[in-house]
This record gives structure tokens, C-alpha cells and sequence, in this order.
């Protein structure tokens, strides 16, 4: 008869071990699935939240900031959801569980329970309220690490160029050492937690012990219960040191969480409308560029980029921008393509404000290709066809002819289909502006703006680009900012700048005689008596 009780209880056991793992790997199967399935997508969202912010949202924060948030701290955010559901569940039923089961062996001593577990959870939630902002000022100074390291790798030939190796060693050791200090000092902190509760526990397993004895002098309680009494306390310190590992994690997760919805709390500071309405006024019907007393200041800027700019730019014109390093050359083609928005004036767009426009129809009919030239990973096809994915073959190569890239792509091995790395890196500066060229061009634009993007050509290449985009049919208007008063002396108008103002606008000959930044720019480049080119 004993033997069977025993063969029963222990087959009891034995099922409930059995039904104890089947919990825990489905706990973990489903924690893991969804902590996968939020994370990924939590990075969908913030990735499609980041492509709508602007380049002055994009600006405010930083490249390395943004790839932090995306990668590091969303993967933070993973691992603590993991552990929250897989742990932080659990422990509160076992706690709870456990000074429930006391009340049925003692209710005297399971009074130490209620006293104990309130301390233990002042302990753990009062770490976690101060580590918290912590973990967030720790996570300030990582992006610092890395905006640091990211900046030195992009420019580490400049680095060596320069012999400031150990400069930039002792810079990021300065920076580093700060983000070690701060995460020594969070994890001092954290660290108090563990003894914290050993220390709560151990005295409350003294308490037992003591009311116990008195419990069994007077016939209260057997020496059994007071074993069981322990190992439930005992079972509160395993969930609680659990718990407190975990809230550590949690805590960095909600730091990091913190600054993705950072992210997602940031609107784009611009707004398009759904569909572009109405028509352009007649009387504007030949205008392509218009700019009425336009400023504008940079957010966080103490001073304006650009002052009272007003000018005319007709259809099928070609217009220069010229003017000293820092003169607001970029920041005045900016504002066609509504990379910003004026602080002052009106920038008008075909006629109508650039506000008007739709995002795609405004960024359909304006095609710029920037100072430096960026292409991706694929193909030459793949990187062209960015300008019109439905273009055909024929409509690629007769881009490629104007843009003066033609003759590089027929001499590679796959043509079109010749890889492309990211970045462009199997590719020279100049083919690599060549090819965004003929990106913008594929597209069929409307305004076309080239922001210093022949910087690379040669002066033949560089003329030959002008012949060929001067020579394509219809009424494309042309910017064309650059530093070569050569490249520009053809130009239908061109626009001097100098500090953010407008100095001069005409003709090369007439800007020679009026405009003294112009002459000092053209005198600059060509000694005095040389042909014109």
C-alpha cells in the first residue's frame, strides 16, 4: 500500500514536471514569436515614419542617430519584450502564489510575507525608476561613440592624409571614457538590487524561523510547516532575483523604446496636398522658377542662409548660380524642390506655389542631382531606372548619351547590367556623376538642377554635358551651380551670391562690368587678356 502511494505521488510529479516543460516551451516559443514580430514591426514603421520626415527633421537628428535607433536600440527593445513576457508574467503568480500558501499554513507567520514583499518591490521598482533616465543618457553617449566612429571611418583617408590618427584616437577615448563612466555608474546602481533582496529574504527567513519556533513551543504549528514556510520565501527570492535581472533588461529596453518613440513622435515639419488643383495663371504659363523677396533659416540657425532672393527663371532657360563657399548656393536650390520650406517670400514652381504641388508631382517635374554623387547597390539599369521605372532600353541609353556616360557603360562587360556596389564604390567620382545625371534625366524633367555635380568632369566632358542638355527637345529649364565661372558664361541668367544675398543678376559679359563678386570670381579663374571658353 505504500509503495503504491509512492508510485502514485511520484507519477504526480512526474506529470506535473512533464506539463511544467510543455508550459515553458510554449511560453517561450509564443514569447520569442511575438517579441520577433513587434520588433520587426516596430523597425518597418520607423523606417517608413523616417522616409516622410524631412531634411530638416533628418538634419535635427543625424544619420548615426537614426541608424542607432533602427538597429541597436530596437533590438534592445526585442530582448527586453522577450523576457517581459517570458518572466515578468510569471513571477507575480509565484509571489502572490506563495504568500497565499503561507496564509494556509500559518496566517502569524505569513504576515512576514506581506512585510517582506512590499520592500522587496520598493527595491526593485525604486532601481528601475532611477536607472531608467540612466539608461537613457547612457544611450546619448553611445550615439556620440558612433557618430564619432562613423565620422572618423568616412574620413579616414583625410585622417591619414593629415597624420591625426592619434588625435582622433584621443578623441574617442574622451568621448568613450564619458560612456564608460555613465555605464559604470547605472551598473552600480542595477548591481544594488541583488543584495538588496538577498539581504530582505534572508531576514525574513530569520523572522520565520523565529516565529516558528515559538509556533512549534506552543503547539501552533509542526516542524514541517515551517520547512514549507522557508521554501515558499525561498521560491520568492529565486522569482525575485529573476526578476530583478530582468528588470535591468526592461529598463534599458524602455530607455531604448523611449527613443524610438522619439522618432515616431517627430512629424515632418512639411505638408503636401492629395492632388494638385486648379491651373497655373496664364500669366505665369512661360514661368519655370519664380522667388519673391525669399529667405530662409535653417532650424537652430542663428543667422538667415538666404536674404530677400528675387528672380525669374522662363522655361527652357539655363540658369547659373555662383558665388563664394558658404554664399547659399545649395540652400537657394533647396527650395525648388521643397527640400525646405522659406521662412519668408514666395517660391513659385510652373507657375503656382511649390506648396500646391503634390509630393510626387512636384518631385516628378523637378529632378536634382546633388554635390555628391550617391548611387546604390544593384545595377547601372536598377540606379536608372529611379528616375522612371517604366523607362525602356532606348529611353536609358539616350540619358546615358546627354550625360556623357554612354561610351564607360558600352565599354563594361554587361552593359546596363553591369553591378553597381553600394555606394558606387567600383566606380570613379566622375562616372559615378555621370550616371546620377542621367538618373535625373531618364525621369523627363521639367527643371532639371545639377548642384555642383560636374565638379569631377573634365572641362571637355563638363562642355560637352552643356552642349548635349542645351541641345535636348522641349522647354527643360536647367540649373547649374558651380564653381566654374566657365560652365556658367553661356547661361541664359546667372545668379550671383555672396553671404546668403543676391549680388548680381545677368549675362556673363553684362555681370563682368556690374557685378564686382562676379569679376573677382571670373578674374580668379581666367588671367586677364584669355580667351573666353
Amino acid at each position: 500500500m505504500i509503495s503504491y502511494y509512492i508510485l502514485v505521488r511520484c507519477g504526480i510529479l512526474l506529470l506535473l514536471a512533464v506539463v511544467g516543460l510543455a508550459c515553458s516551451l510554449t511560453a517561450q516559443y509564443f514569447s520569442a514569436k511575438a517579441a520577433v514580430g513587434y520588433s520587426t514591426s516596430l523597425r518597418h514603421a520607423l523606417f517608413k515614419h523616417i522616409q516622410r520626415l524631412g531634411f530638416t527633421e533628418m538634419d535635427t537628428m543625424g544619420t548615426s542617430t537614426l541608424i542607432t535607433r533602427m538597429t541597436s536600440d530596437i533590438n534592445q527593445v526585442q530582448s527586453g519584450l522577450n523576457l517581459f513576457l517570458r518572466l515578468f508574467l510569471r513571477s507575480p503568480f509565484v509571489v502572490v502564489g506563495a504568500m497565499v500558501m503561507a496564509f494556509t499554513v500559518n496566517v502569524r507567520a505569513a504576515w512576514i510575507f506581506v512585510v517582506a514583499i512590499p520592500l522587496l518591490s520598493v527595491v526593485v521598482f525604486g532601481v528601475m525608476v532611477i536607472t531608467n533616465p540612466l539608461y537613457k543618457t547612457a544611450q546619448a553617449r553611445l550615439d556620440r561613440v558612433l557618430g564619432l566612429t562613423r565620422e572618423n571611418l568616412t574620413g579616414v583617408r583625410v585622417v591619414r592624409a593629415f597624420d591625426k590618427e592619434q588625435s582622433e584616437i584621443d578623441r574617442f577615448e574622451s568621448a568613450n571614457d564619458l560612456l564608460t563612466r555613465m555605464q559604470l555608474h547605472v551598473g552600480h546602481i542595477s548591481s544594488l538590487m541583488s543584495p538588496l533582496t538577498y539581504v530582505i529574504i534572508n531576514l525574513a527567513i530569520v523572522a520565520l524561523l523565529y516565529v516558528g519556533s515559538i509556533e512549534i513551543n506552543v503547539g501552533g504549528m509542526a516542524s514541517g510547516d515551517v520547512i514549507a514556510l522557508v521554501n515558499y520565501m525561498n521560491q520568492i527570492l529565486v522569482e525575485l532575483v529573476k526578476l530583478a535581472n530582468l528588470i535591468v533588461q526592461v529598463s534599458k529596453a524602455l530607455a531604448c523604446a523611449g527613443r524610438v518613440q522619439a522618432v515616431l513622435d517627430t512629424e515632418p515639419g512639411m505638408e503636401f496636398p492629395a492632388a494638385l488643383k486648379g491651373e497655373a495663371p496664364a500669366d505665369k504659363a512661360g514661368d519655370a522658377v519664380r522667388f519673391d523677396h525669399v529667405s530662409l533659416t535653417y532650424a537652430g540657425a542663428g543667422a538667415p542662409s538666404l536674404t530677400d532672393i528675387s528672380f525669374a527663371a522662363k522655361r527652357g532657360q539655363t540658369i547659373g548660380v555662383i558665388g563664394g563657399t558658404g554664399s547659399g548656393k545649395s540652400s537657394l536650390i533647396n527650395l525648388i524642390p521643397r527640400f525646405y520650406d522659406a521662412t519668408e517670400g514666395t517660391v513659385e514652381i510652373l507657375g503656382r506655389p511649390a506648396q500646391e504641388y503634390p509630393r510626387a508631382a512636384l518631385r516628378g517635374s523637378v529632378a536634382v542631382v546633388m554635390q555628391k554623387a550617391q548611387l546604390f547597390g544593384g545595377t547601372i539599369r536598377s540606379n536608372l531606372l529611379w528616375g522612371n521605372k517604366n523607362a525602356a532600353d532606348a529611353d536609358l541609353w539616350a540619358a546615358l548619351e546627354t550625360a556623357q556616360a554612354a561610351d564607360f557603360v558600352r565599354a563594361k562587360p554587361l552593359g546596363l547590367d553591369e553591378p553597381v556596389e553600394q555606394g558606387g564604390r567600383n566606380l570613379s567620382g566622375g562616372q559615378k556623376q555621370r550616371l546620377t545625371i542621367a538618373r535625373a534625366l531618364v525621369g523627363k524633367p521639367e527643371i532639371l538642377i545639377l548642384d555642383d555635380s560636374a565638379s569631377a568632369l573634365d572641362y571637355a566632358t563638363d562642355a560637352a554635358l552643356r552642349k548635349a542638355l542645351a541641345a535636348l527637345p522641349g522647354d527643360l529649364t536647367v540649373f547649374i551651380v558651380s564653381q566654374r565661372a566657365a560652365s556658367l558664361q553661356h547661361a541664359d541668367q546667372i545668379i550671383v551670391l555672396d553671404d546668403g544675398r543676391m549680388v548680381g543678376l545677368g549675362r556673363h559679359a553684362d555681370l563682368l562690368k556690374t557685378c564686382p563678386v562676379y569679376e573677382e570670381i571670373y578674374a580668379s579663374q581666367f588671367k586677364k587678356g584669355d580667351a573666353q571658353k
